[in-house]
């Protein structure tokens, strides 16, 4: 029994390091064969999921998780969630339209939380405004625990309603929709609910350290990574790409664009609306963006308007985009080109270039009452930030190293134990009576066990590894023992 018990802890060890090793292959990837495009990365963990024409039989969401479905114009689709009355909920929608469909300024998709009585606790579209091409665009609905109402406050369950509008020369293609279930914890206590009146509000200066180059990602599970700082990219018409910034408590977020020159024809005409930079907070609520980018092949600049420092009391706020900026964490940078640039102007990539400023000091979080989640930046964060990594990649990297400790740590264990249990060997033939070849025989593989291989290679026939002569013998192991028996046991 304590041979057992010995045996065991390398095992587990070696179960380790293969339980890292699957968590490698179940990473979450792309979702598209290399090479071949796609205008949008879907979670690859997002479960589908079809919401019901009515509330009562909506499929159930759960807090965390990701799903996938799509909505036709005209449509309702329903989905319960079962709320406490103590934990915000925040329920997200990216619609994602074929670049080939037509879109238009009243195309719309709605996101809305209600009670059981119908009620709207809170809600959101996701519209495309006058840049009206197709593209992702995104918006979340929430219900938030406060003490000035009673509406939406009580446990239980709630229904989450998406809903499609489409203009009359807008194409009828179904939309795929991502959804996300995000959850923030409860304060211990009740804090300021007034948001600050006064903030900075003046650009700053261009963050220095000269040009990086980042490429950016197809949708907000695969954004890039951005710190503070002048990021080359390039974006061909028709494209997004997503980037993420970790912005915290008290921390002030300033963006901004610049589509480079191109080549071009003397008969290129002058394209509206030409980028669109949107930016949304990190439950995917759209904050603000700006489209107002007129591009004759000049190079040009556009720039969100300046937004207060995260605070928790923005959320009492009435203006919408101070509304959003309610939580530290990864808020994302959406850039689409276009694609009537590539009419004008060519399909090629086109430079462009971001530049982030995160200006103030981190504060403190207000004193959640469980884990704050996706609303806190962490060592770990910053480190992605700085390292360009996406969330994929990071987590890639995280297990990458939990294989290598559980391999080490596997490694150290098996070599140490059979150290040991050569040294007790050699100390048990020490003591005994010598009982003659017949006995050393049997103790002498023990030895050389932990004895490293002669330099040449295996004899003619010899399995790599096997000892000379032992026809299979693995070793270590005493000749007559059976497969995956080993030498005399150890007295622990």
């Amino acid at each position: 029994m304590k041979r057992q018990r010995g045996t065991g802890r390398v095992t587990l060890a070696a179960m380790a390091a293969m339980a890292a090793m699957c968590a490698v292959a179940a990473l979450p990837g792309q979702s598209w064969a290399a090479g071949e495009p796609n205008p949008y990365a879907f979670d690859s963990e997002a479960k589908t999921v079809k919401g019901a024409p009515v509330n009562s039989d909506g499929p159930p969401l759960t807090a965390g998780s990701t799903y996938k479905d799509t909505i036709k114009p005209g449509e309702k689709r329903y989905y319960r969630v079962d709320l406490d009355a103590r934990t915000n909920a925040y329920i997200s929608a990216v619609a994602v339209p074929k670049l080939a469909t037509k879109v238009s300024y009243a195309d719309k998709l709605s996101v809305s939380i209600e009670d059981r009585s119908g009620y709207k606790c809170g809600d959101e579209d996701a519209q495309f405004g006058s840049a009206s091409y197709a593209r992702p665009v995104a918006a979340y609905a929430d219900r938030t625990i406060a003490k000035d109402t009673s509406n939406c406050q009580e446990a239980g369950a709630y229904y989450v309603l998406l809903q499609r509008s489409k203009a009359d020369t807008s194409t009828p293609e179904p939309w795929d929709v991502e959804i996300r279930f995000a959850s923030e914890s409860g304060l211990k206590s009740q804090g300021p609910t007034a948001p600050a009146e006064n903030w900075p509000s003046a650009s700053p200066p261009a963050p220095g350290g000269g040009p990086g180059k980042r490429q950016g990602g197809t949708s907000f599970t695969d954004a890039t990574s951005l710190k503070q700082g002048e990021w080359q990219d390039a974006i061909t018409p028709g494209q997004t790409l997503f980037y993420r910034v970790p912005v915290d408590w008290g921390q002030q977020l300033f963006a901004s664009a610049d589509l480079g020159s191109s080549t071009a024809p003397d008969s290129a005409k002058s394209v509206n609306s030409a980028l669109v930079l949107s930016l949304y907070n990190p439950a995917r609520g759209y904050v603000v963006d700006a489209s107002s980018l007129y591009y004759d092949g000049k190079q040009k600049s556009l720039a969100l308007d300046p937004l207060p420092p995260v605070a928790y009391e923005n959320r009492y706020d009435s203006t919408s985009s101070t509304n959003a900026m309610r939580f530290a964490g990864w808020y994302y940078l959406s850039v689409t080109l276009n694609p009537e640039i590539g009419k004008e102007y060519g399909t090629k990539p086109i430079p462009l270039t971001l530049r982030v400023n995160v200006e103030g000091k981190a504060q403190s979080a207000p004193a959640y009452n469980g884990p704050a989640g996706d609303f806190q930046v962490t060592k770990d964060d910053q480190e992605a930030a700085d390292s360009g990594k996406s969330a994929p990649e990071a987590a890639k990297s995280d297990t990458m190293q939990l294989v290598a400790a559980a391999g080490l740590g596997g490694g150290t264990v098996l070599v140490l134990g059979l150290g040991a249990w050569t040294l007790l060997a050699r100390r048990r033939t020490a003591g005994a009576p010598d009982q003659g070849p017949a006995h050393a025989a049997a103790v002498a593989p023990v030895t050389d066990a932990v004895a490293p291989f002669p330099a040449q290679g295996p004899a003619a026939g010899q399995v790599p590894g096997q000892v000379p002569g032992g026809h299979g013998q693995v070793p270590g192991q005493t000749p007559g023992q059976a497969p995956g028996q080993y030498g005399p046991p150890p007295t622990w």
